[in-house]
């Protein structure tokens, strides 16, 4: 059975991207002489808050996810950040290849409220590896890939915010279900207001949380 051995070695927004999109770099290493034809990946990455520490900003606004910093010895549980697929060619003994992983800045989504949620440092992720390797000089040997393959990373949070800004620049985004967006396209029509964010200011006005 080929021995496999992962390592993540950088990080970098794909700025020609159509969405947000992070590519982490990944240094692949096999069995001394075995020729790897390819390997078909998956790839599980995790947010594993507890291994970092956090400001009283942070933690306010993380209080949504996790609940107030005196539970946080319970409630401070892994968060599902993304699971991608990548194929890597053929190699011998090491290889780097490129992993394209699409986000998105949709705030229903705990791994985005967590990435929102972060002011300065680095996010500690695991990535966990599993899937199907071709292997052999002499011809195809198919081998599978144990979970048990992970590499710890920690992403800058400047590199997210980088990220974000190149796609929402100084905006947010929320998702509404359809017949919210039609009620308040009808008042905004009543009211001939003139942008989406004049009804949202116009509707806080009216709830006392923002003053004219």
């Amino acid at each position: 059975m080929t021995e496999f051995g992962f390592v993540c070695t950088g990080v970098r927004a794909d700025p020609h991207a159509a969405g947000p999109t992070l590519v982490f770099r990944l240094r692949i290493t096999a069995s001394p002489q075995t020729r790897v034809h390819a390997l078909a990946l998956r790839c599980q990455i995790r947010i594993e808050p507890v291994r970092r520490s956090y400001g009283d900003g942070e933690a306010a606004a993380l209080s949504d996810l996790f609940g107030e910093r005196s539970r946080w010895g319970s409630s401070l549980n892994p968060v599902q950040f993304a699971q991608v697929p990548v194929m890597v060619p053929s190699f011998t003994g090491e290889v780097e290849t490129d992993l394209v992983v699409p986000c998105t800045y949709d705030m229903d989504i705990a791994s985005t409220r967590y990435f929102n949620a972060l002011e300065e440092g680095e996010v500690p992720l695991l990535l966990l590896f599993s899937g199907t390797a071709f292997t052999g000089a002499g011809g195809f040997h198919v081998e599978p890939i144990p979970w048990d393959k992970e590499a710890t990373f920690r992403l800058p949070v400047k590199t997210w915010q980088e990220m974000v800004d190149q796609h929402f620049p100084g905006c947010g985004w929320i998702r509404l279900p359809r017949d919210t967006m039609d009620a308040l396209l009808a008042l905004r029509s009543r009211r001939a207001l003139p942008s989406w964010q004049a009804a949202v200011e116009a509707l806080l006005e009216e709830a006392g949380e923002r003053t004219p």
